[in-house]
């Protein structure tokens, strides 16, 4: 764990194993942090606070443009890092360090740009003036699926507005996590102004995050379920939250779009880290003009896909992050299948040769789905396509607002009229038009519904860490 600027055990002394989800080879062993661990993290960025928040914007700019260079000369090994812990190919890795970076540099830029503002008063003899002030300390729970962007996602703005921190990272992946906080440790972050704890069971520390009065802001990403816990348990105490939870994401096809030209970018996104993304598409609405075509040019490319050790050459699809999600895909496509549905390509847990000691479900592409199977209604987070028939395109956006999700969707036409339509129309945070990476560092991320409150990116992002102090000036 990381506390108070130093490397340190948990007071239990107690430890968990870190493995590769491919291969199922012990990567290390990691402090196993509890409640009381939690507390002492607190207690170090509380104390770090009134240092860290009366910094210049300059400083913290300066600092975080050296954590952006120190990530970038590291990308290699972070990457092989994120291949051999989560699973994903190292290509993906890559691109992923560089994604993480690229909110470093960004919210470095951004600290500079906190202003303020002078507002008239309708008194001769008064002036207003309005600031933005750093929250406090902030908790911080991340994900496996992204375990190095979804850190640098939260801490760049956080550092940036002038607020410390104390992050949980995700049991599967606590390497990624220790490899970034070395990185800011050595760009020159304060002591006690970032701080990590460690563990294989959260809720503990989830209890402190939610309960310590000195924690003025919580920030989550994960699942709906835990995310409605959490923030349940924040708002008792009125702390500032924001969370991006889980994802049901429409990829609509139009009858004007190029339906050759839709599959492939649906084969491209799908299958990206295996599925295991809250923006991957969980329902493919075709029309039936274009059926054939798409769903023959989906099938063809993802039975080219090669599913193995992401450390593997040549590998497009690697392991899921662990059995039990390999079991979730393995019932939703078995749900689907007994219900109608065919399994065009794969449709099966993968355990023979190299593949045995890792937990690896086929890339597959499910036709005939229909809303009465569960595949329609729950996120998947594995490498399955399900391809919708429709056949009237005015109701084809009433049919993608139908689900209790609303983080990203996708729509494919070479119509301006469509396209705008389609976008007022869908009730999500997040819209590809024709564009299967609809994200950046510079732009709002976050959904609507069961998938979140607040956005991350952007200035917005930026927001999110700072409260609005205004003072009212006789003159």
């Amino acid at each position: 764990m990381f506390i108070n600027g130093e490397f340190v055990d948990a007071i239990s002394g107690r430890t968990f194993d870190v493995a590769n989800p491919a291969t199922g080879e012990h990567l290390g062993s990691v402090p196993d942090g509890d409640a009381a661990d939690a507390e002492r993290a607190i207690a170090a960025a509380d104390a770090a606070f009134a240092d860290w928040s009366q910094t210049t914007a300059y400083e913290r700019a300066d600092i975080l443009m050296a954590a952006w260079n120190l990530m970038r000369e590291r990308a290699g090994d972070l990457a092989e890092l994120m291949t051999a812990e989560q699973g994903k190919p190292l290509r993906a890795s890559a691109a992923e360090v560089n994604y993480g970076a690229d909110f470093i540099r960004w919210f470095a830029e951004e600290a500079r740009r906190l202003t303020g503002e002078w507002i008239p008063s309708s008194r001769a003899n008064q002036r207003f003036l309005s600031v933005q002030a750093p929250v406090g300390v902030v908790a911080a729970v991340t994900p496996w699926n992204y375990p190095m962007s979804m850190l640098t996602r939260k801490m760049a703005p956080a550092l940036a507005a002038g607020c410390t921190l104390v992050l949980k990272p995700a049991e599967a992946t606590p390497l990624n996590a220790k490899a970034i906080f070395e990185l800011f440790h050595d760009a020159g972050v304060p002591a006690g102004v970032i701080n990590m704890v460690t563990a294989q069971n959260p809720v503990p520390i989830g209890d402190v995050f939610t309960s310590d009065p000195r924690v003025a802001k919580l920030t989550f990403t994960g699942s709906t379920a835990v995310g409605r816990t959490l923030a349940a348990a924040a708002g008792a105490s009125l702390k500032r939250i924001s969370v991006e939870l889980g994802g049901h994401a429409p990829f609509i096809v139009m009858p004007d779009a190029d339906p050759v030209h839709a599959a492939k970018g649906a084969g491209a996104l799908k299958f990206l880290n295996a599925g295991q993304a809250c923006i991957s598409p969980n329902r493919i609405y075709v029309h039936t003009d274009h059926l054939d075509a798409f769903t023959s040019t989906m099938a063809e490319r993802v039975g080219r896909i090669v599913t193995g050790n992401g450390a593997a050459e040549g590998v497009g699809c690697g392991p899921l992050v662990n059995d039990a999600a390999v079991a979730k895909v393995e019932a939703q496509v078995d749900d689907a299948v007994a219900h109608g549905a065919e399994a065009l390509v794969g449709g099966s847990r993968l355990t023979e040769g190299d593949l045995a000691n890792g937990h690896f479900y086929a890339p597959t592409v499910l036709a005939g789905v229909t809303d009465s199977m569960r595949i329609y209604r729950e996120e998947t987070f594995g490498p399955v396509a399900p391809i919708i028939a429709y056949d009237d395109p005015d109701q084809v956006v009433a049919m993608a607002n139908d689900t209790n999700y609303g983080l990203a969707a996708y729509v494919y036409t070479n119509d301006l009229k469509t396209a705008l339509r389609t976008v007022e129309g869908l009730r999500f945070g997040i819209i590809g038009v024709n564009d299967v990476n609809p994200t950046s560092a510079s732009v709002p991320f976050g959904g609507m519904k069961d998938s979140g409150l607040g956005r991350e990116g952007a200035r917005e992002g930026l927001l999110e860490y700072l409260e609005t102090k205004t003072a009212g000036i006789a003159i």
